[in-house]
């Protein structure tokens, strides 16, 4: 169990459960926003460890998102996977310039999204680092 809280942000509930389904025996804590107005006052009450953050949302979009989330003072480090419908090579790039650490395309397979956010997740080990 690693206690990880991650916050899941979409639009729809069946994407919603398909994620929750593929990470729910991982030990992460799991919660749930529907826009990017509820996305934001739980990620400033609950300061997750991952935000998965989908594109086309409500109120602010997950690019609006984003951003404000790796531009705030408290919020900065918080690591984000993007999630789209659109596999266009724009779109990842954008989301990457926007900060997001991930960029995943639906439909979200549930090894790839562990794998995923497990990566992210790690802890960075300087004594696996080879250097030279």
């Amino acid at each position: 169990m690693t206690g990880k809280k991650i916050l899941i942000v979409d639009d729809n509930p069946a994407e919603r459960q398909l994620i929750i389904k593929a990470l729910e025996e991982n030990g992460y804590q799991l919660m749930t926003a529907v826009d990017g107005e509820d996305a934001l006052t739980k990620i400033a009450s609950e300061q997750p460890d991952l935000v998965i953050l989908d594109i086309i949302l409500p109120k602010r979009n997950g690019f609006q998102v984003c951003r404000q989330l790796k531009t705030g003072p408290n919020t900065y480090q918080i690591k984000i996977i993007m999630l789209s419908s659109q596999n266009r090579e724009c779109d990842r790039f954008w989301g990457l310039r926007q900060g997001a650490d991930d960029y995943m395309v639906k439909p979200i397979e549930g090894e790839s999204l562990r794998a995923t956010v497990a990566r992210q997740l790690a802890p960075y080990n300087i004594e696996s680092t080879h250097l030279g």
